[in-house]
């Protein structure tokens, strides 16, 4: 096995089309499948010296973090805090204290787990993952990343340099919420992020809702925020959303939960995420 330690987003993109190659971030998930077996790397590219890639910057109003910036670093951070608590909610869920030290959100989408926590507030942001690769630099969608359990649609040589979180208008919040066996360090069964945006009067102009762990991947369910549009979270409004994101469920039987409870847990915490993101965006639920 080799350890390298790139100099530029070219060199990283070099050595990552060697076969076996493997991104070193955070490293959360990569070393715990080489002690397990999973992954056996004959490459590791250590990326966490590229320029820019330990930085949250602002730009055009919203935030560009880095792919190696860690959750704890994220949750430092009081403008992110204050713009997106949704997005560093779900981060900041991953794992322990000290695993949170080192943990990074671009990781945590790049594992491609369908019950990852820190993908679904990203998909009802709207984020945008920057990826360096061997023909450059190209943006895609965070909802486009993720293809299939463990699966992602990044090619050959490519990686995420970065993550964009877009400027937070006035009158918007966002929220994440999960369900768990225990009351901390597990694998959600179920999860559920929105965001919303208010016209003056408190009514939601705008709404995205994303699911996580209920379908092989994290999923954008438009019905759900559509249910939203127009109200001030009225109970037809949210029994409209729940009927939605219960519809939008293809969830496993596992040891962990069934798919009928993951379906129902679904629509519970969308309908609870919904409620905290619109008392964030300063109406009253």
């Amino acid at each position: 096995m080799r350890y390298a330690i790139p100099k530029t987003a070219a060199e990283a993109a070099s050595l990552l089309m060697e076969e076996a190659a493997r991104v070193l971030a955070g490293g959360t998930d990569l070393l715990v499948q080489m002690k397990s077996g999973v992954r056996s790397p004959e490459v590791i590219v250590d990326i966490k010296h590229l320029p820019g890639l330990r930085d949250i910057s602002r730009e055009g109003g919203g935030f560009r973090i880095g792919a190696a910036v860690s959750g704890a670093e994220m949750q430092e951070d009081a403008e992110l805090v204050a713009a997106w608590p949704g997005v560093v909610e779900g981060v900041n869920l991953i794992g322990s204290t000290q695993i949170q030290g080192r943990a990074t959100m671009a990781g945590n989408l790049c594992n491609g787990s369908p019950a990852a926590d820190g993908v679904p507030a990203q998909i009802a942001a709207q984020a945008v993952a920057r990826i360096a690769g061997p023909e450059g630099e190209r943006d895609c969608p965070v909802a486009e990343i993720p293809t299939g359990p463990g699966k992602t649609s990044l090619g050959r040589g490519e990686f995420i340099a970065s993550i964009l979180l877009p400027a937070r208008p006035d009158r918007s919040g966002d929220a994440y919420l999960r369900f768990i066996p225990r009351t901390e360090m597990d694998i959600a069964v179920a999860g559920a992020a929105v965001n919303l945006v208010l016209a003056e009067d408190g009514t939601v102009k705008e709404a995205r809702v994303a699911l996580g762990a209920v379908a092989p991947t994290a999923i954008l369910v438009e019905e759900a925020g559509a249910a939203l549009v127009g109200s001030k979270l009225e109970e037809p409004a949210l029994a409209a959303l729940v009927r939605a994101c219960e519809a939008a469920c293809k969830p496993i039987d596992d040891k962990r939960g069934t798919a009928e409870f993951r379906t129902h847990v679904a629509g519970v915490l969308a309908k609870r995420a919904a409620r905290i993101a619109y008392d964030r965006a300063g109406g009253r639920a």
